[in-house]
């Protein structure tokens, strides 16, 4: 879905809200960008907003324009500048990681004072959705260990106290959502029961994912 339709209404999104605060001619950076298909869907939204992203590999749907830089994000420093960016996104990252204290220190380094992280991983409900079965098979992981990469689940009190060891303040916490799909979901299991997208909008249905805001205040 493109999302220029969330301009007008960016709260109806949990990521589309986040981004949609950005300052105007703002950076934005996301961590672990994966194929570059959500930041994508981000230029869509803020179109004013010039991006970075980084993974171990560059992907095929970077918007144009995007730098890009491989890391491994375990190890390796962030290869800009103090105080670069608005905003950071870091989405599905986290749980694949062994440890991710020295990822949260980079993104306080590289944030502006004033700036915001967005840090989104998989819920306890993860761990016990049943994986998909049948025609949709593999199409959405629904179960934590459906995925054999992850590691370990990452509470939010967990995301909470590695924010305030990065000197960062968390100002927002909760399961991210999509609204639409929600309300879409009982159509989508009576009708179209063994598609990606019924289970998509399930993931947002029970609230799969959980999610914090933190800040860098004006004064670090």
């Amino acid at each position: 879905m493109n999302w220029t339709y969330w301009r007008r209404i960016p709260w109806v999104d949990s990521r589309a809200k986040f981004v949609a605060r950005t300052r105007v001619g703002g950076r934005l950076l996301d961590l672990g960008t994966s194929d570059g298909s959500t930041l994508r869907h981000f230029a869509e939204l803020r179109p004013d907003i010039s991006f970075a992203a980084v993974d171990l590999n560059r992907p095929g749907l970077l918007p144009e324009g995007a730098e890009f830089a491989t890391v491994d994000l375990e190890t390796g420093p962030l290869p800009w500048p103090d105080e670069e960016f608005d905003s950071i996104t870091c989405m599905h990252l986290i749980e694949h990681l062994r440890g991710s204290r020295a990822l949260w220190s980079e993104c306080a380094r590289v944030l502006k004072r004033g700036g915001q992280l967005y840090v989104e991983t998989p819920g306890p409900l993860s761990l016990t959705a049943k994986t998909i079965t049948g025609p949709a098979a593999g199409s959405v992981t629904m179960n934590f260990y459906d995925d054999p990469t992850h590691t370990s689940l990452v509470p939010v009190a967990q995301m909470e106290s590695d924010a305030r060891d990065s000197g960062l303040q968390v100002s927002e916490k909760g399961k991210s959502r999509n609204w639409i799909f929600v309300m879409l979901y009982p159509l989508l299991a009576l009708l179209r029961p063994n598609t990606r997208g019924r289970y998509v909008a399930k993931l947002h249905w029970m609230g799969w994912s959980h999610f914090v805001v933190a800040l860098k205040g004006a004064g670090r």
